[in-house]
């Protein structure tokens, strides 16, 4: 047989995809067949659901070298088996908004079965550190935008946590101070950035103009802007049609042609969000580029110290007590806000009417994300909770949604938001021969969430077995202990 040339042979390659399956397609003097083959793991007996597909079906899933090498209807063998009977094997859940990324929110996610969780509407200042520090220490795979945000605060010497709260926040960029803000942004994107994120609400004296430098800068290098609009969370029962957030971001999208992800519409849209997600069908009608996200919560949450706050000191007090301190599971008076907004730390709000949710999930526009973060076990319940609380409510209990398109909005979309950038997700959210072997392997009757906002980080139930890069990292509803699978995904570098 002949020699490749790096000295090993085609043999070897044949054999990383299965050489008896290939024998069996073209013949042979033996009738050597997928399921004589031993792969790595064998996920047997499932009722295996693609998306991208649409195959629904009781499937065995054979896997080897971190990918997915055979989908049979007869036997396969592994060296490891996991019996799937009764239960659905679907594309591992892709987040594009998580912001908690370390391994107390990994294993969150593992349990709320999320394979890969990316941190894209804040985003991150240099690309290559934040990389560097999760390499070989990574439970699922992760992924960062470079981010206007933390780009602005580096700039402006801001003295804020994940958001700011100085300059950053509150004065206008210097020409000078721009030119180093776009200059560093566009350093993220050639060091491979997955895309640009924006914040305007949270960095409000950041003038029409420079957002839509950014969008340029974002264009430049066909990326997508995953932005938080203008004005914060609208306040539960505000008047309909104040939408100039909204209308900021389109234009900036339609004016430099970059591709445009709303984040959280759920939230940012208030009483407008039926109205903006038909913006969106008829931008997306007229050929722009534009998708959203939802998470299925009536409270969101962000920094006290966050500029969406800012002159909130005369609100009347059923406004504070409308407010959640997840560090102490206390609401708030007057006092409590004007204290802890000098303290500093992450706090719970409204954000809408159930009834604007359920429109935000149910719609066919938009992904499913969390915007999830705890720290040290305190946080929001959309950290641990968000995707079996869709498949548990949404669809099993409200039949809301069909379990495909449930899945859809949690596996192919967001791959299909990334994959004209960063290539490396034409091989994600699809159960299919070749594919990346992210799988989540769940039990459609039982699984449900278990987060509350006064204990958060409760995970997730019916939800059995998670592979990243095919390596368990919850087996038998238990996260594995002192694996690593997870892998930076990126786009590729340029100069």
């Amino acid at each position: 047989m002949a020699e490749r040339r790096d000295g090993s042979t085609n043999k070897m390659l044949l054999a990383s995809f299965g050489v008896a399956s290939l024998v069996c397609a073209f013949g042979g003097a033996r009738s050597l067949c997928a399921q004589e083959v031993s792969y790595d793991v064998a996920i047997t007996n499932g009722r295996v659901m693609d998306p991208e597909s649409g195959l629904d079906a009781v499937r065995n899933v054979g896997i080897s070298g971190g990918k997915i090498r055979a989908i049979s209807s007869a036997a396969l063998q592994g060296r490891q088996t996991i019996d799937a009977k009764g239960l659905v094997v679907a594309p591992g859940f892709i987040d594009l908004h998580q912001h908690g990324q370390d391994d107390e929110n990994y294993r969150a996610k593992a349990r709320d079965g999320v394979t890969t969780a990316l941190e894209l509407e804040v985003g991150v200042a240099d690309v290559d550190r934040w990389y560097g520090e999760r390499e070989d220490k990574a439970l699922i795979n992760y992924g960062a935008s470079v981010g206007h945000i933390p780009v602005r605060m580096a700039v402006m010497h801001d003295p804020g946590g994940l958001l700011p709260s100085g300059d950053a926040a509150h004065r206008e960029a210097t020409p000078e101070e721009m030119e180093q803000i776009m200059s560093l942004l566009e350093k993220g994107l050639r060091s491979g950035a997955l895309a640009v994120g924006i914040g305007p609400a949270y960095t409000e004296a950041a003038t029409n103009g420079e957002i839509t430098q950014v969008f340029r800068v974002a264009a430049k290098y066909h990326a997508s802007c995953h932005i938080h609009i203008r004005s914060g969370a609208p306040r539960i029962g505000a008047s309909p049609g104040n939408f100039s957030g909204f209308e900021e971001a389109v234009a900036a999208a339609a004016i430099t042609g970059a591709p445009l992800h709303i984040v959280h519409i759920q939230s940012t849209g208030g009483p407008d969000v039926a109205y903006e997600l038909q913006m969106i069908s008829e931008a997306r009608s007229h050929g722009m580029d534009v998708t959203t996200e939802a998470y299925p919560y009536t409270m969101g949450m962000t920094s006290i110290q966050s500029a969406i706050f800012d002159h909130k000191e005369n609100e009347p007090d059923s406004y504070f007590a409308s407010l959640l301190w997840p560090a102490t599971a206390e609401h708030l008076t007057r006092d409590l806000f004007l204290r802890y907004r000098k303290q500093g730390g992450m706090i719970i709000l409204p954000s809408n009417t159930l009834e604007n949710i359920d429109a935000a999930i149910e719609s066919p526009l938009t992904m499913i994300a969390s915007d999830g973060h705890l720290l040290n076990g305190k946080g929001h319940p959309r950290t641990a909770g968000t995707y079996a609380r869709v498949l548990g409510h949404y669809v099993r209990e409200e039949k809301a949604l069909d379990l495909m398109t449930a899945l859809k909005k949690m596996t192919l979309m967001p791959a299909e938001r990334l994959q004209k950038r960063a290539p490396a997700f034409n091989e994600k959210g699809r159960i299919r021969v070749g594919a990346d072997a992210d799988i989540t392997v769940f039990d459609p009757g039982t699984v449900i969430d278990r987060a509350t906002y006064e204990k958060p980080l409760q995970y997730s139930e019916g939800i059995p077995f998670v592979l990243v890069g095919g390596v368990p990292v919850v087996k038998n509803g238990n996260l594995v202990e002192g694996v690593f699978p997870g892998h930076g995904v990126r786009a590729p570098a340029s100069q």
